[in-house]
């Protein structure tokens, strides 16, 4: 259900859709994904015009809050987070649907207060019985929440009304697990109702190696195996877990990222071209790519991890991992792992994914980079050429979102010099919009039940299914290898590329 201007041709994508009459019942809004990207999305899709008058917003948390002490959170978090400016008339009618239930997770009086709240928000605010549950906890209690929906009716939409259910990263811990969880779901809600959150599927940089491999001809007939020599995916930070001991110990660096960020970057790299942008076409080909992945044999020699130790980053003396608060000294937790993969298909055949994440790196940068072999005959010698690498498509994806084309030019002057120059295109200097921030873009997608930037169940037990033996094989090793914070990871993740004659780009 979406409500569409009747003025507008329904094929012009040009214009984005709005919202029709809908809620959003919020768990977890006490924690830090409420506060700094769901609240102040919420808020920037109003400023922009793109929720309905009646949008609804109800918090649910284990707090003696009043409706306005709810109300003064989100104002808080909005004026701390918002991407766009405040303005107080849309401030005031948002607020208006604001209401807050008190309650735990497993406290039925709770969930019939909520029942009752919704059934009021359709009459005084119009939401047509139109609701979506957003779980912003840990997944180890969405079987509680979901199982209290259920029970309450409050998962049953009437005639004409829809329910969803909106669910975070971690996809589980293991296969096993995730799959346990989409049983939980899908006992409660049918597939096409469950939307699972990876936030950068909804950035726009993200989107564009979608639009720059099909929309321009010169990308496509090179993007194979004949002119591709390997493809780097990096998502490297430069701070440290931060207070998130509780969350992270136990989940590290191949869980948190690897398993969703990563996997879905190389499935939308690797893909071939899908029917339309629909999402039932782009699942099928992101499915093909993940079940075409193949390990290879020695996992000792084209896998690394790290724990980040004591060092400098950003000017300063940080503390490494096992001294961080909460932490064990006998946490054998990742904070660094990289991972080489092979996709089974005659397009990519021979060209290797390498694949890393890492905390306390170097800076902070996530990146595509498509490196291609080297000419097959070069009339230069080899002083002319000396300076010069092979030739890489680079897509920036944060922070300084954008594309680079590193290839080889002729040096000023009389002899024959070549050496590599960059091709740089900036969002910020080609657009006079700045890019929504990813949590606009999905919850907006999702409240208009457009799916294509969602994963689907089957898309995470494929990646489960790559991840599982590579930390299978990890966890017989012991403790990770420590790696100076402020550096780029651990020395055996340069050895794994220098095996193959290759080294890591450093951004």
């Amino acid at each position: 259900m979406s409500y569409t201007n009747p003025l507008r041709d329904p094929q012009d994508r040009r214009l984005p859709q709005i919202a029709g009459p809908c809620g959003l019942v919020l768990f977890g809004v006490t924690g830090d994904l409420s506060r700094k990207k769901v609240m102040p999305a919420i808020y920037d899709l109003a400023n922009r015009g793109l929720l309905p008058p009646g949008f609804s917003l109800v918090g649910f948390a284990r707090r003696d809050w009043a409706d306005q002490d709810f109300a003064q959170i989100v104002h808080d978090s909005v004026k701390a987070y918002a991407r766009t400016e405040f303005r107080e008339e849309v401030w005031h009618q948002l607020a208006e649907g604001f209401r807050f239930v008190p309650g735990n997770f497993d406290d039925d009086d709770a969930f019939r207060h909520l029942h009752r709240t919704i059934e009021e928000l359709d009459q005084v605010r119009g939401t047509d019985g139109n609701h979506a549950f957003y779980l912003a906890i840990p997944p180890g209690f969405f079987g509680d929440v979901v199982g209290q929906l259920k029970e309450h009716g409050l998962a049953d939409p009437g005639p004409g009304s829809w329910r969803r259910v909106v669910v975070e990263k971690p996809f589980g811990h293991d296969l096993e697990s995730a799959r346990e969880l989409n049983t939980v779901l899908a006992d409660v809600f049918p597939s096409g109702s469950i939307f699972r959150i990876d936030h950068y599927l909804g950035k726009e940089t993200v989107q564009n190696i979608l639009a720059m491999r099909f929309a321009n001809a010169m990308f496509e007939p090179i993007w194979n195996a004949n002119y591709v020599d390997h493809v780097q995916i990096t998502m490297a930070e430069d701070v440290g877990i931060g207070g998130r001991d509780g969350y992270y110990d136990g989940i590290g660096a191949p869980r948190d990222v690897i398993q969703n960020h990563l996997l879905q970057l190389m499935s939308l790299v690797a893909m071939e071209e899908p029917t339309s942008f629909d999402a039932e076409s782009l699942r099928i080909e992101k499915q093909k790519v993940l079940s075409s992945v193949v390990l290879p044999r020695r996992l000792d020699l084209s896998t690394a991890r790290g724990q980040y130790a004591a060092g400098w980053a950003g000017g300063e003396k940080v503390i490494g991992f096992l001294e961080e608060e909460g932490i064990k000294q006998s946490s054998t937790t990742e904070t660094f792992a990289a991972v080489t993969l092979n996709i089974a298909s005659r397009r990519w055949a021979g060209v290797p994914f390498y694949l890393r994440t890492g905390k306390r790196l170097g800076r902070r940068v996530t990146e595509v980079a498509v490196v291609f072999k080297r000419a097959p005959h070069q009339p230069f010698s080899a002083t002319s050429t000396e300076e010069l690498t092979q030739n890489a498509l680079v897509i920036r994806v944060q922070p300084d979102e954008g594309m680079t084309v590193r290839f080889g030019s002729k040096v000023p002057g009389t002899a024959m010099e070549i050496r590599d120059v960059n091709m740089d295109f900036a969002y910020g200097g080609s657009f006079t919009e700045s890019s929504p921030e990813a949590y606009e873009r999905l919850i907006l997608d999702m409240l208009l039940g457009d799916p294509p930037l969602f994963p689907q169940h089957e898309e995470v037990e494929l990646s489960w299914k790559i991840l599982d033996p590579i930390l299978d094989h990890w966890a017989a090793k012991g403790k990770p290898e420590a790696y100076g914070s402020g550096t780029w990871g651990p020395q055996s993740a340069d050895a794994m590329l220098s095996r193959d004659g290759r080294v890591w780009r450093r951004p």
